[in-house]
């Protein structure tokens, strides 16, 4: 992979229970609404069978596109109130996401050669938005 080390944690407050971060954090649809500038499309949740819940789960493969990048995200981890995502391609390295009543954390360490930090803030700044938008 070409590009240098990066890592960046950053935590917010947010106007949102855990309960309404949690289904922000951890639903594709809900995931495609305020993360809007990266689309995403399931390359395997749960062997692709019908009738499955969209909700992250270990092993779960998505796929983003932030213009010509692409993204690899394959869930390792996904607990009540966190879930971590191995990333390559774009980026090889991890996205973590923890939240609790009222804020929310992200952590992201890899190598490449987009401005993982600029990337971090717009993400969070757009979730913070959505929320937002969503108790209006």
């Amino acid at each position: 992979m070409f590009g240098t080390f990066q890592q960046s944690s950053l935590r917010i407050e947010v106007e949102a229970s855990e309960e309404t971060l949690a289904k922000s954090l951890t639903q594709v649809k809900e995931l495609q609404n305020w993360l809007w500038f990266e689309r995403f499309s399931i390359a395997s949740l749960h062997g692709n069978v019908p009738g499955i819940s969209d909700t992250l789960a270990p092993g779960t493969k998505l796929t983003g596109r932030i213009g010509l990048v692409t993204i690899q995200h394959e869930v390792e981890l996904a607990e009540p109130n966190r879930v971590r995502f191995l990333l390559s391609q774009g980026i090889d390295g991890f996205h973590e996401w923890a939240w609790g009543n009222g804020w929310v954390q992200s952590r992201i360490e890899g190598i490449s050669l987009l401005p993982i930090s600029l990337g971090q803030t717009a993400t969070l700044l757009s979730l913070k938005q959505y929320l937002r938008s969503q108790s209006e």
